[in-house]
């Protein structure tokens, strides 16, 4: 399938579908015309990404994890790899480290308002 159908199926656009190509998540054959071509098994490696990027990880990390994940009756699955234990606790404080820093910056913005409609 070309990128126009990859699209059309997963619902992301054609430049994000590039992007991931850049950063090495998915790897579409060319054909003698320079055109991706794209298989089933991308519509997966798709769908994937987008539960691995909501789940907050960056592609350079995806990009390592990708091939440990599967697909349970639409459920994305973690299978054991050598170093997703690892990626994971280190994304999570990551994400933790910023949920403080937000939190800070929400108190911060609370004070001033307060001080302001007092």
């Amino acid at each position: 399938m070309r990128i126009g159908d990859l699209a059309d199926q997963t619902g992301v656009n054609r430049r994000l579908l590039r992007y991931y190509e850049e950063q090495g998540l998915l790897r579409p054959t060319r054909l003698p015309n320079g055109y991706r071509q794209y298989s089933e098994s991308d519509v997966d490696a798709v769908r994937h990404i987008r539960a691995l990027l909501d789940a907050g990880l960056p592609t350079a990390v995806i990009a390592q994890l990708l091939d440990c994940v599967h697909d349970d009756g639409g459920r994305l699955i973690p299978s054991p790899c050598p170093g997703m234990v690892t990626h994971l606790r280190r994304e999570r404080a990551r994400i933790s480290q910023t949920i403080s820093q937000l939190q800070g910056s929400q108190q911060a913005l609370d004070s001033w308002l307060a001080s302001l409609t007092a």
